[in-house]
């Protein structure tokens, strides 16, 4: 039988009240988002094709990536990361800091994987409203993302090629 005492990790270190903020601030603006929307007759799509969710898959990616990873966004995470190491690619491995809602916080901004549903939701939310313009900054991500795989082909190749 598990001690009823017991914190939910042995250091008592996760931020749970931190998450259930942030969960609850993410359901609390997609459920604004809808009520707003309907109030102005947003017209939601039948259904999302194929290439607009490989689209808005891609942005995701990168967009996610941009916001956790990337140097010249440092100054978003700096309140609630400390800077760890550089990663190939000119990323950067930031370490979430503090206590309580800014350790939630710095987790969030420091993991792609966490953010990029944020960031989806961003996205979806563009989509709905603004279709157009949403592709075109979806597009533009998905070119990045784009860009760095044949970056990465490149310099595999040219590492080859050289020894």
């Amino acid at each position: 039988m598990a001690d009823a005492n017991r914190s939910y990790d042995d250091g008592g270190e996760v931020p749970l009240a931190g998450y259930a903020a942030l969960a609850t601030t993410f359901a609390a603006s997609a459920a604004l988002f809808a009520a707003a929307a309907r109030r102005r007759g947003v017209r939601l799509p039948d259904r999302v094709p194929p290439w607009d969710l490989l689209l808005l898959g891609a942005a995701t990616y990168k967009g996610s990536r941009l916001l956790t990873k990337d140097k010249v966004t440092s100054f978003l995470r700096a309140p609630f990361t400390r800077r760890g190491e550089e990663i190939p690619a000119g990323e950067v491995m930031d370490e979430p800091r503090g206590n309580g809602v800014r350790r939630a916080v710095g987790d969030l901004v420091s993991c792609p994987f966490c953010s990029s549903v944020w960031v989806a939701g961003a996205l979806v939310g563009g989509y709905a409203c603004a279709p157009r313009a949403t592709r075109l900054v979806c597009a533009g991500l998905s070119a990045v993302t784009l860009a760095d795989w044949l970056q990465y082909a490149w310099s595999f190749t040219q590492q080859r090629v050289e020894g």
